[in-house]
């Protein structure tokens, strides 16, 4: 038994140095998802906030949510990364700011 739990530590590790900069990135992917896909349901397809935060909603909750509709801009925290959404246009729809 301990040496299976060895072997498989082992394993773990070695997977997660192969995998590292994937790990590394996906703190980034709640709080970008979080914003784009937010400011899309908002602003692109119009529908009302209660319903956006629910289509949003994930496992891992997000620290900071803010919703600023007149320069229609999604600000999202999670992770501890911070990432924006903004509105272009009907053609454009929302983009993940730099």
């Amino acid at each position: 038994m301990k040496r299976f739990l060895l072997v498989l530590l082992v394993v773990l590790l070695g997977w997660g140095v192969y995998e590292r900069e994937n790990l590394w990135a996906f703190p980034d992917i709640i709080s970008a998802y979080t914003a784009k896909e937010y400011c899309s349901c908002r602003y692109v397809m119009n529908n009302d906030a209660e319903y956006c935060h629910g289509y949003v909603k994930q496992w891992l909750p997000t620290s900071q949510f803010t919703d600023d509709s007149t320069r229609k801009i999604i600000t999202v925290s999670g992770m501890g990364r911070h990432n924006s959404a903004q509105w272009q246009s009907e053609r454009q729809g929302c983009r993940l700011d730099p």
